[in-house]
């Protein structure tokens, strides 16, 4: 059996349209499949329309969480309620082409893959997103730990070992992709263009975006430390130079720099110091988060 897992958070004006192209799609793999949508506190009527739809193809379940938590969270909750062998992951916006789950599911099967992800060759996005997402991508594909595949998102398929292996992780602060990765296994690759919306805004804003981008690379790379360290060697050396500069100029009867130089000694060090408070910071805040061990999600009902 073929799970598709899908979060959503205030999609009424598209979730008809992609439920129905899911369903076209799983229909032509010849698998039995069951969808699992999770609508992630939506305010408006997706959950309503969701249990409309329902009432007609019994293949879809409903998991209705209790607030909104975040993407993370709702695929986390898709994810422990899936039960097929193969579990296909993608986000509710409809950019995620439907059509490109047979696909998937033909690779996973002709390569013998654990995991198969959609990479985007293209996307037609506004320019600032596109801007942000390519950024982030190359800085995290150089500071992480491991492996890390450019372009990648959450559209992908999954067996059931892969499925288990990603079940096992407790951590708050998640990014799926690059737990992904991070489990290995057989890997293998689809390329798609990705399209814009089709209706309604992205539920993604800057903020949040960035926000996500943090996760990963906290999560995933140790050079938020290593720049604290390198940023403070480099203030060690510019204070060892100053001391032979302002040694120098005593022997040679000089007068040294007056108030300018202290004052930029004194705001480079100061802001040095901001720095590693800042990032250490960030850390003591997720391992907080990690130490608090409260649940990623409550659900408030689930419709199977």
């Amino acid at each position: 059996m073929i799970s598709v897992v899908i979060p959503l958070l205030n999609e009424e004006l598209l979730v008809g349209q992609l439920l129905d192209e899911v369903f076209k799609s799983l229909k032509k793999t010849g698998e039995e499949f069951e969808i699992i949508c999770v609508d992630d506190g939506s305010k408006d009527a997706t959950l309503q329309n969701l249990l409309e739809i329902r009432k007609q193809k019994n293949e879809l379940k409903v998991v209705s969480l209790s607030r909104n938590f975040g993407l993370q969270p709702a695929l986390t909750a898709g994810l422990d309620y899936a039960k097929g062998e193969y579990v296909v992951i993608m986000d509710g916006d409809f950019q995620d082409p439907p059509e490109l789950i047979p696909v998937l599911l033909e690779k996973m099967q002709a390569t013998k893959a654990d995991i198969v992800s959609a990479v985007r060759e293209t996307r037609n996005e506004r320019y600032s997103k596109k801007l942000y997402i390519n950024i982030f991508h190359q800085i995290f594909e150089r500071v992480s730990e491991g492996e890390q595949v450019t372009q990648s998102g959450n559209f992908c398929i999954l067996n059931r070992n892969a499925h288990n292996a990603i079940l096992q992780f407790s951590e708050r602060n998640r990014y799926l992709p690059g737990i992904r990765n991070f489990i290995g296994f057989k890997h293998e690759f689809v390329m798609y263009d990705r399209p814009d919306r089709l209706s309604g805004k992205a539920k993604m804003s800057t903020q949040k975006l960035f926000s996500l981008a943090a996760d990963a690379i906290y999560s995933f790379s140790k050079w938020p430390i290593k720049a604290c360290l390198y940023l403070g060697m480099l203030g060690v050396f510019i204070f060892l130079v100053a001391i032979i500069y302002t040694l120098i100029s005593k022997l040679l009867g000089l007068a040294p720099i007056g108030w300018s130089s202290m004052f930029l000694a004194i705001s480079f060090f100061g802001s040095v110091q901001l720095t590693f408070l800042g990032l250490i910071g960030e850390y003591v805040y997720r391992i907080f988060k990690e130490v608090q061990g409260r649940p990623l999600y409550f659900v408030r009902e689930v419709y199977e």
